[in-house]
């Protein structure tokens, strides 16, 4: 199991985030990798740590493809792949309603047929094998809408890339995106990802791995997993309790929360209920204080040091490819990676 670093949305606070960067890659992390939503895009903090790093690969978990064209997104990932010398692992994910209609003015659409159809122009324009042009439901290259100049003509990238395929990773966590992933992704993004309850989840990506006629060592499962390191185990489990309050109660709406969904499908059908009660109802840290010890245990890295690095064993034996650290906590990277 290969270990990364996961900083989040760390990218306007560099001054903290690049030493856990440069001691992540000095003790053996494999990986390092940004997110965005609304604040910091993940592209100019890639950017940046290639120029300040040497070895660790550079992933984004995840550019959001609602905010891009399909060309967009290739062109960043082949320039971000030549900045860094071949080290991008290219993460996709559909954001949320709130965020894309919110925040970007784009329609959320119909998710699995639009993300198939990105993958493949986002492939097509870096293998740069033709002039790239496409004919989708969502996406025509070139462009042949009402409001077209009928001007547009295929073309082929000017840049050529470091590699002719970047890996790509979904993020996908309902039934059908998970299939998806499985028949058309080099990886997958899961969130909140239990080692004991992946078989859950994972029936539908082998169900798509099957589909595509691929097997399960064809696909990195890159899973996140939020540390908080410390001798009191529960003053541990409380520093992350509010990250999933904040995701199972205010990541969408009462009646359509991707997060709170997973949540029931585990098992915690009552607290995910208790958490989107109170959060939407603006009790934050009652909401937080409903998130149970055993949701916390199975989905994060708490306690003592030797107490995580003893957890470790259930993420091994799991098809976690990836384990992707979320934690500011130096030390916590050092006693991981002595321990893999």
């Amino acid at each position: 199991m290969r270990l990364g670093l996961n900083i989040g949305y760390a990218g306007a606070d560099m001054e903290r985030t690049l030493p856990l960067v440069r001691h992540a890659e000095e003790v053996g992390l494999d990986s390092v990798w940004a997110a965005e939503a609304y604040g910091s895009d993940a592209a100019t903090v890639l950017a940046y740590l290639a120029a300040r790093t040497e070895r660790i690969e550079l992933g984004t978990a995840i550019l959001q493809m609602p905010a891009r064209t399909p060309a967009n997104t290739a062109m960043t990932a082949m320039t971000l792949d030549a900045l860094s010398g071949g080290r991008l692992r290219l993460g996709l994910g559909l954001s949320g309603p709130q965020v894309v209609e919110g925040w970007h003015g784009v329609p959320y659409g119909k998710p699995l047929a639009r993300t198939r159809e990105y993958v493949d122009i986002v492939r097509a324009a870096i293998a740069r094998e033709q002039p790239l042009s496409y004919e989708g439901t969502h996406y025509q290259l070139p462009y042949r809408g009402e409001d077209a100049l009928g001007l547009g003509k295929p073309l082929k990238s000017i840049l050529r890339p470091v590699r002719p395929r970047i890996p790509i990773y979904l993020a996908a966590i309902g039934p059908r995106n998970t299939r998806q992933t499985g028949a058309i992704a080099d990886g997958w993004l899961p969130i909140f990802y239990s080692p004991e309850r992946e078989d859950l989840m994972l029936e539908h990506l082998d169900a798509g791995l099957a589909e595509a006629g691929r097997e399960a060592g064809d696909l990195d499962i890159a899973a996140t997993v939020p540390v908080a390191a410390g001798p009191d185990l529960q003053a541990c489990r409380d520093r992350l309790r509010p990250f999933f309050a904040l995701y199972i109660g205010g990541m969408g709406s009462r009646d359509r929360n991707f997060y709170a969904d997973l949540a029931r499908r585990y098992g915690f059908a009552e607290a995910a209920d208790a958490i989107q009660d109170a959060f939407l109802d603006g009790r934050r840290e009652e909401a937080a204080a409903a998130v149970p010890d055993a949701l916390v245990d199975e989905m994060g890295l708490v306690g003592p040091t030797e107490r995580i690095v003893a957890r470790l064993e259930a993420w091994r034996a799991s098809r976690v490819g990836t384990l992707l650290l979320s934690t500011d906590q130096p030390e916590v990277l050092t006693a991981v990676a002595q321990a893999r």
